[in-house]
């Protein structure tokens, strides 16, 4: 039995291959609009790293929604393949009424990697925070600048 269990400890210490974003393009949802290019999902990355770091995100839908609801400012990331649509389809209205910018990237494991979760999260919001603020900033006119949809 435990020649069995290694070669699977194995694999695991592998970890399965990264899909390229082409390849995450595949599972996205019929709503992820606006979806941010290759080069935005890496500056959103690293900005959701820089404020994980300094405590200044929010995750999840619950968290997102009330902090929204309570009128915090910030950036929201949607992870473009989370199934079922209804858990957070009524978070992007909600940033249109409120002027926030929100964006979709493709991947939610990718998502919660970037926040310092092994789990997979499919909302986030970024807070500014001077430590980080030319990063946020850059993010913030990129997002604010994708086409919203009708």
């Amino acid at each position: 039995m435990a020649r069995e269990k290694q070669p699977e400890g194995a694999a695991e210490a592998e970890g399965t291959p990264e899909r390229s974003y082409r390849e995450q393009l595949d599972f996205l949802n019929p709503i992820a609009q606006p979806l941010a290019s290759r080069k935005l999902t890496r500056k959103l990355y690293k900005c959701i790293r820089k404020a994980a770091k300094h405590k200044q995100i929010r995750r999840g839908v619950k968290e997102v929604q009330k902090f929204i609801n309570k009128g915090e400012k910030g950036i929201t990331v949607l992870a473009g393949d989370t199934l079922p649509i209804d858990v957070y389809c009524h978070i992007p209205i909600m940033c249109e009424d409120r002027s926030l910018p929100y964006a979709y990237v493709p991947s939610k494991s990718d998502l919660g990697a970037a926040a310092g979760s092994k789990r997979p999260t499919c909302v986030i919001m970024i807070k500014p925070h001077e430590e980080y603020q030319e990063t946020y900033d850059e993010c913030l006119e990129e997002v604010g600048a994708l086409p919203l949809p009708l």
